[in-house]
């Protein structure tokens, strides 16, 4: 396939072995390359089934007396990440944090939250000698990426989420505990649907022999689709401020919206319209008319300026145990708990307004010498203690808010052939980007049916319409990118089944002037920590964000260890006088 052409089909090639245990062998082709075969929580998240009887549905269930089908992927190897200096950056703050002295007393730490930044908040406290228990609401792990099993053993998930080799403190964290092999590294490629070419799709390629930023500048210049000759001039223009700048310049344009920036900086519009309404989406869930232009900028800093920053990776399967699971072991062997169904009804003060406790609503109170709040920012501002509200760190929380996101999950009678073994931009004024996830995924692997999984977005006008309506929607969006193979009446592809998952509340809106009301890890209560990806930390609203945050809490608790230990003991010497 050439840099910069169409793909209309998936490159799949099938070998089956029938003998024994039955295999599969999924490849997937890249030129003449040879590959390689590689080993957000808080809110009310609902699920929902629809089944369509078919007679030509077929279901990958194994049958009494058959043995199971086994799949193996083939992916493309682990990109070189090591020597970054992203990477080695998170690489040593983790390393600081198992190497930390050995406390003589480990503190208990009480954290609200089981998604990946409190996850990360207790992993880390525990690799420093601590002692972290974990409180999650629900009965499910992960958070923004929490997923659920239905009846058939099929799971459907919050979002749609993509790990870029860009994500250092991610990256590192799979390798320390050992999973990096849980990952599917994609081609290093940039796949848009093409509206104006229905059923076709445009590529931005990063050549592999080409360091950054010039496989970059490559990739762009050789698509000729998306945008003309002119357009890429001066977009080019545009951006030089930004590259000259740094992240100075970076941070100075939080007060700009996207489409703001670009007419300022002279850029078409149409560069917006072709490019930057499905990146703002992917990143954001918003359009380039409300999304600060910090939040691009930084995107593209790290995809220009490492190899392999924008290469995309799908997990090998469902969240809650491939990824959150051996977070959960980890923190267990080293002496701390994670607790499901334990939902925090209320902050206790102490008559110094410092926490007492966690009351939660079973009536239970958990207490400990140190307490973090892991959960997205809007459960935060509901509960928190009214004596708090006047001070300025929690009064600058009022302007950060969730997006409201919705997440589609279509299971088809077929395979469907206009599609890609990769994230996808769909381009779509309703939809943001899909993938097929029976080729993408080890675990949802399914040669005769297709299962995509949609992002809905923006999702502001849609979170309270009925899932009837979002699918009949999706299904007007796939009937123009599929127009071979999907009718919105349904006389081509049929469904069997649907998920609808509404989050009303995902990550923070990132608009503009928001960044000066990001808080610190630290808050001024003595004790009391925040993590999140809202709170301050250079990788905004993702799941790098929020690994980065727990990392940096963890950090934050570990430094103020001498303070923490003489406040127990203060506490525990008034409570000996009264």
């Amino acid at each position: 396939m050439t840099i910069g052409g169409f793909v209309s089909a998936a490159n799949l090639s099938c070998q089956s072995t029938l003998t024994g245990n039955q295999t599969l062998r999924c490849g997937f082709l890249n030129n003449s390359v040879k590959t390689n075969a590689l080993a957000f929580g808080g809110c009310e998240s609902m699920g929902h089934i629809l089944r369509i009887p078919h007679t030509k549905a077929i279901r990958l269930r194994p049958r009494k007396g058959v043995s199971p089908l086994q799949v193996v992927c083939m992916d493309f190897p682990r990109p070189e990440l090591e020597n970054t200096v992203n990477f080695l950056e998170a690489a040593y703050l983790s390393s600081s944090l198992r190497a930390s002295a050995r406390p003589s007393k480990p503190l208990t730490v009480v954290i609200a939250g089981a998604g990946l930044a409190g996850l990360s908040t207790a992993k880390y406290l525990a690799d420093a000698g601590h002692k972290p228990i974990l409180l999650e609401s629900r009965d499910v792990l992960g958070g923004k990426v929490a997923a659920w099993k239905d009846d058939d053993g099929d799971w459907y998930e919050t979002g749609l989420h993509i790990f870029f080799g860009a994500y250092p403190n991610v990256q590192n964290l799979f390798g320390e505990l050992g999973i990096d092999d849980r990952l599917q590294w994609k081609e290093h490629s940039m796949i848009f649907a093409m509206p104006n070419k229905p059923g076709e799709f445009s590529r931005f390629d990063f050549p592999e022999v080409l360091p950054a930023p010039l496989n970059g500048i490559w990739a762009i210049l050789k698509n000729n689709e998306m945008l003309t000759w002119p357009d890429k001039v001066k977009f080019a223009i545009g951006l030089l401020p930004a590259m000259l700048g740094g992240q100075a310049y970076v941070e100075a344009q939080d007060g700009l919206t996207v489409k703001e920036w670009m007419r300022k900086q002279g850029v078409p519009d149409r560069v917006t319209d072709e490019v930057f309404v499905a990146m703002s989406k992917a990143l954001n869930f918003i359009n380039p008319d409300e999304l600060s232009m910090q939040c691009i900028l930084i995107a593209l800093n790290r995809f220009l300026q490492e190899k392999n920053g924008s290469k995309m990776a799908f997990l090998d399967g469902n969240p809650p145990e491939r990824l959150c699971m051996p977070i959960v072991d980890h923190i267990q062997s080293l002496g701390g708990e994670v607790r499901l169904n334990s939902r925090i009804q209320k902050i206790e003060l102490n008559n110094d307004g410092t926490v007492k406790s966690f009351l939660l609503n079973n009536g239970n109170m958990i207490e400990g010498d140190a307490y973090v709040f892991a959960t997205p920012v809007d459960i935060l501002k509901l509960l928190l203690p009214e004596n708090w509200k006047e001070i300025p760190y929690f009064q600058r929380l009022k302007k950060l808010v969730g997006v409201p996101v919705i997440n589609v999950h279509i299971w088809f009678d077929r395979k469907l052939k206009n599609t890609y073994d990769h994230l996808l931009f769909s381009r779509s004024p309703l939809l943001s980007v899909y993938a097929d996830m029976s080729l993408t995924c080890k675990e949802y692997y399914n040669p005769n049916q297709s299962m995509l999984e949609l992002v809905f977005a923006p999702a502001e006008e849609w979170i309270s319409r009925s899932d009837s309506d979002i699918i009949h929607a999706t299904m007007n969006e796939l009937a123009r990118l599929f127009p071979d193979e999907i009718s919105t009446d349904q006389s081509k592809a049929k469904i069997v089944k649907y998920h609808v998952v509404k989050t009303p509340r995902s990550v923070y809106k990132i608009i503009p002037d928001c960044e000066p009301c990001r808080p610190l890890q630290r808050s001024p209560i003595e004790g009391f920590y925040l993590a999140g990806d809202y709170t301050k930390q250079k990788y905004l609203a993702s799941m790098e964000g929020a690994v980065l945050s727990g990392k940096l809490c963890a950090q934050a608790i570990v430094q103020d260890y001498e303070l923490l230990i003489a406040r127990g003991q203060t506490r525990l010497a008034q409570a000996s006088v009264y």
